[in-house]
């Protein structure tokens, strides 16, 4: 599994060592190339230009400029080299288990409110999203958070913003195939998604686009006088030449023209600065993020597709009368012109002479006109590009996946070898599991693994029904409502402990299971923060409304008593997780066994730390 990486890693250092020794021959060679140019340069001046020096400097300048450019290029294909090499170092950390250093955890979407995210690891700190994020803009990154925290119906993200993905996508059956059919073609090509996220590495997660786009949507429009805007935009085209002409020949009855032209466009610049600035605005200082969607755009436009949604993606870019490609790296010369403004003496000159501001508002107003009701389209399509290539990447890190079976049954989910995604590898342990309209009671002692069963059925089933790949020999569901009670913390802001805490969390899954029979509860030591005999009596009351719904769901518990359940009803099912002991020393196999649980180990752990 790592060879893939590494092999790539190793094609591209080995590179960078000829590429940083032709570059660094190069960099010389440009300095030496300059000193002789400036040489002959000075011989063909102080011997009036006598072709046997003019000849030599003309050949030195054309080499001069040919060896710059392809210094430049060279300079790039470095760049790209160290990219890739930094991506696919990544990769590597993503399956060592070093991933939990990461930057990113996506902090912006994390609620404590969410039925699911928090107890499942969804996002935060050592989350799902931190493993799988290959995401750079913000376009991607809500998509891609949306598709993790909207599992059939969970809380959608806002951000304030106008321009968010779909924000509750609630896939139907057709949907999760499409969507698996395209991370299954996509977690082949690991060349095209390193290509995407080295482009959107250079574009970043700032919302400068989503305002851009939002800026689009509103169509405004600078100049809606469209004589005013010709005269605007050629004028300058025609004074500038005569302005030339009267001042190259001297025609001193013309100065007078040259005068008033000046400060007529000059006023014009200092009348309009202000709204020109502020219609500019969302476009200045983007033009390289504008590249490298273009860049994407390509990258997209050169593969063959073969699944629905990634060939729809692509005809949604690029149809036979239009081009995304085109249209967003021609926002991208317009955003170029505003760079002019970094020197101060042109930025004038441009604007007394040419209306350099006018012409721009222009040029933008044009395209917007041409392109600005598809253009957020397109952004969203990059984004759900990003999210799909970030689901792929299960394929190439966790060793045992799958792409599950979805089914129209109602509430299934069944697994084989199903193990935690966010375990290394080389740790974790896979359990054979089965849900068919059931509640499981699992029963154990601690530390024996129930927590984490229930937690990787849960993040399991939210890669599901987002279309991805699976921790699992293989896996069938039926897409449904996750709902979670595990890590119930009190909240001293507003007076609440932590059995109300989790009282409020048990009563929000029976509202929902009451009202949505595909829903599943996933409850860990229900009642922990409350004396036994309530407990009991809470969970046993819980259990019998939840099986009333005819909802599925997995609970664990310490209290064998609540096993009985399985007694009385026959969708109620009892498991457990069980120690052992060996040399002195308590052991655990983390597997799940029928039946309800035998054995405690809560003395034995006293007794390790002292307390017994």
């Amino acid at each position: 599994m790592q060879s893939k990486f590494k092999d790539i890693i190793a094609v591209h250092e080995s590179s960078l060592v000829d590429d940083n020794k032709i570059f660094n021959f190069l960099g010389y060679f440009k300095l030496l190339l300059i000193v002789i140019l400036l040489i002959t340069g000075f011989k063909a001046y102080r011997s009036s230009y006598e072709l046997s020096f003019v000849i030599p400097s003309l050949v030195e300048f054309i080499t001069l400029v040919v060896v710059w450019v392809y210094h430049y290029k060279l300079q790039g294909r470095i760049k790209y080299s160290l990219k890739i090499i930094e991506i696919n170092k990544r990769h590597l950390s993503r399956i060592s288990g070093d991933w939990i250093k990461f930057d990113d955890i996506g902090g912006e979407f994390i609620s404590v409110n969410h039925p699911y995210a928090s107890d499942l690891d969804i996002v935060g700190k050592k989350s799902l999203f931190q493993l799988l994020n290959l995401t750079n803009t913000w376009h991607g990154r809500v998509a891609f958070a949306n598709d993790l925290l909207n599992a059939n119906g969970g809380v959608n993200i806002n951000l304030n913003a106008t321009s968010l993905p779909d924000p509750n996508p609630e896939y139907s059956i057709n949907e999760i195939h499409d969507r698996q059919q395209a991370i299954l073609e996509l977690s082949d090509n690991i060349k095209f998604s390193n290509d995407i996220e080295y482009q959107t590495s250079k574009i970043g997660v700032s919302n400068s686009i989503e305002k851009l786009v939002i800026t689009l949507k509103d169509k405004q429009i600078f100049l809606k006088n469209k004589l005013l805007k010709m005269i605007l935009n050629y004028l300058p085209l025609i004074t500038l030449p005569l302005m030339f002409i009267v001042s190259t020949f001297k025609l001193t009855d013309y100065y007078v023209f040259v005068a008033v032209t000046l400060s007529t466009y000059l006023a014009l610049w200092i009348i309009g600065a202000y709204r020109i600035r502020n219609y500019l605005q969302d476009i200045d200082d983007i033009p390289s993020k504008l590249k490298a969607y273009s860049r994407m755009i390509k990258l997209v436009g050169e593969i063959n597709f073969t699944s629905k949604k990634l060939v729809d993606i692509k005809s949604n870019l690029s149809t036979s009368t239009l081009s995304a490609e085109h249209a967003i790296k021609s926002l991208g010369r317009i955003s170029d012109r505003l760079n002019v403004k970094g020197n101060a003496i042109i930025y004038f000159l441009l604007n007394v002479l040419l209306l350099w501001d006018y012409r721009t508002a222009i040029k933008f107003d044009s395209w917007k006109e041409s392109y600005a009701d598809r253009s957020e389209k397109w952004f969203l399509l990059l984004g759900e590009l990003e999210s799909l290539l970030s689901f792929s990447n299960i394929a190439n890190i966790c060793n045992n996946v799958s792409m599950p079976t979805v089914t129209d049954k109602d509430r299934v989910i069944t697994a084989k070898k199903i193990g935690h995604p966010l375990l290394v590898n080389e740790s974790r342990v896979d359990n054979d599991m089965a849900i068919n309209d059931n509640i499981l009671i699992i029963s154990g002692s601690n530390m024996s693994g129930k927590t984490t069963f229930l937690r990787t059925v849960g993040i399991n089933l939210v890669l599901a029904e987002a279309g991805s790949f699976v921790c699992a020999d293989e896996m069938q569901f039926s897409p449904m409502k996750i709902m979670t009670s595990m890590r119930i913390a009190d909240d001293l802001n507003e007076g609440i402990s932590t059995f109300y805490a989790e009282l409020k969390r048990i009563s929000d899954i029976v509202k929902k299971s009451e009202k949505h029979k595909d829903t599943i509860f996933l409850i860990d030591e229900i009642f922990r923060g409350t004396n036994s005999e309530d407990r009991l009596i809470g969970a046993k009351t819980v259990i019998s409304k939840l099986n009333d719904f005819g909802v599925i769901g997995i609970i664990t518990t310490h209290d064998l008593e609540l096993c009985e359940l399985g007694d009385k009803s026959s969708r109620i099912i009892n498991y457990n997780f069980s120690e052992y002991y060996k040399d002195n020393g308590i052991h655990f196999s983390y597997k799940i066994n029928a039946g309800k649980s035998t054995t405690t180990n809560a003395k034995y752990l006293m007794e390790l730390v002292g307390i017994y």
